[in-house]
């Protein structure tokens, strides 16, 4: 069964929970351990869906790393998620931050390490996080230290598992679930576009 979309929005609403992005750490054992704070794990880490930064200073085209962008422009990162470590005492973002990348439909390898390497690119510049309503209080300034994790599928082309263990990157398989017989969201369509 090929990866449909359904699967990768399955995924992605999972892992935007904290604490199923915990759960999803704990398949890798070196990021579980960056974790501030295992007895209070839900508040050590911050889960950022499709996340956003602010670019702090102006980055022209002649940058080595040929972006472009204006000084507080907020740019989308081509990521799913953002895993950022918090000290649960003090309230405070720590250094480390872990990017997930879940393989999309009908995505190449090249296309999944390209999403990586941009937002390598991206975050080499000075940064700030956009930060979810109820973490405001906590300053999102950007780290050093950024980490890949990528979530593929059983059914994910062996080419990219090849491509992945050949980058030396981490990444984790996960089980589809079955497509429901009726997708609410193909079914709201078709209402929407049925003639009156």
């Amino acid at each position: 069964m090929p990866v449909k979309q359904y699967h990768y929005e399955q995924l992605l609403a999972e892992y935007s929970n904290c604490e199923n992005a915990i759960l999803l750490l704990k398949q890798y054992r070196p990021y579980l351990e960056m974790m501030p704070s295992m007895r209070r794990a839900q508040e050590s880490l911050i889960t950022i869906p499709l996340p956003n930064i602010r670019i702090r200073e102006p980055v022209s085209p002649s940058s080595p790393t040929g972006l472009t962008a204006s000084q507080g422009e907020v740019i989308g990162l081509p990521c799913e998620i953002a895993i950022l470590m918090c000290d649960p005492e003090w309230k405070v973002k720590m250094g480390e931050e872990i990017f997930v990348f879940i393989h999309r439909p009908g995505e190449d390898f090249s296309s999944l390490l390209r999403r990586w390497r941009q937002t390598q690119l991206w975050l080499s510049h000075g940064y700030e996080w956009i930060m979810p309503l109820h973490y405001q209080y906590i300053i999102g300034e950007g780290s050093d230290s950024i980490y890949p994790l990528f979530v593929i599928f059983e059914e994910t082309p062996e080419r990219i598992r090849r491509g992945l263990t050949g980058a030396a990157l981490p990444f984790l398989v996960q089980k589809t679930v079955s497509v429901p017989e009726e997708d609410p969201q193909e079914s709201s369509e078709e209402i929407l576009s049925s003639p009156e």
